[in-house]
């Protein structure tokens, strides 16, 4: 089965409905991972609860978690209403995705790679599964960190990162393509912060896994 992965943003995921259909044609299945940063980030602060990021992955306490769990839930189900009846939602802690806990950001876990069977039963049944980052345990997992995991898991031909910025972005300036050892150094040297660090790191593993990773218009070769 050659197999297209999305990740859809928080602040896009309703929009990205129209691009993920559009560029499913042509594939034999099509898996959308989607964040909720911003939702998130929004009833944390409507509670008062503080807002953190350590290399663009939110810290998370007990209180913190519970908004995750709800705000993923909305946005899986506005992403799968807009998607359409073949759109199928599914939570990944309760599909079994696993993650290695990162104590120093409380609650929140490195994902493994991963083949749900929940996940390959709606492919084969010509679904599109449409899944909340959340691990075992269960853990707050970044969702393009999630997207990889799952990309690799499901051996996926394509990892397409679905964002609001055009793509990786140097003084300014769109990269069309971007090697992953100087996307590595980039990184290493601080050159990058907050949101675009965790879809680069995961593009980089991806693309090194066999993948053809892209972070909007940016191609990130192995």
């Amino acid at each position: 089965m050659s197999l297209l992965v999305v990740k859809c943003g928080g602040a896009v995921a309703r929009a990205s409905a129209a691009a993920v259909q559009s560029l499913g044609a042509g594939w034999d299945g099509v898996c959308v991972v989607h964040g909720a940063g911003p939702q998130i980030s929004s009833e944390m602060d409507r509670l008062g609860l503080p807002v953190s990021f350590v290399g663009g992955r939110r810290v998370t306490d007990a209180a913190a978690l519970a908004v995750v769990r709800e705000s993923f839930a909305r946005v899986n189900l506005e992403l799968c209403a807009a998607l359409g009846p073949g759109a199928v939602g599914l939570m990944g802690d309760e599909i079994g995705m696993e993650a290695i806990p990162v104590p120093e950001l409380g609650l929140v876990g490195e994902p493994l790679p991963a083949r749900p069977a929940a996940v390959v039963d709606a492919l084969a049944a010509g679904q599109t599964p449409v899944i909340a980052p959340i691990a075992r345990g269960p853990l707050n997992v970044n969702a393009d960190e999630a997207a990889w995991a799952l990309a690799v898991g499901l051996g996926a031909q394509r990892l397409l990162f679905i964002t609001d910025v055009p793509g990786v972005l140097v003084e300014g300036s769109l990269l069309p393509s971007i090697e992953a050892d100087e996307a590595d150094r980039l990184l290493d040297d601080g050159s990058f912060e907050g949101g675009i660090v965790p879809k680069l790191r995961a593009a980089v593993r991806a693309a090194r896994s066999g993948l053809h990773a892209e972070i909007g218009e940016t191609v990130v070769l192995p």
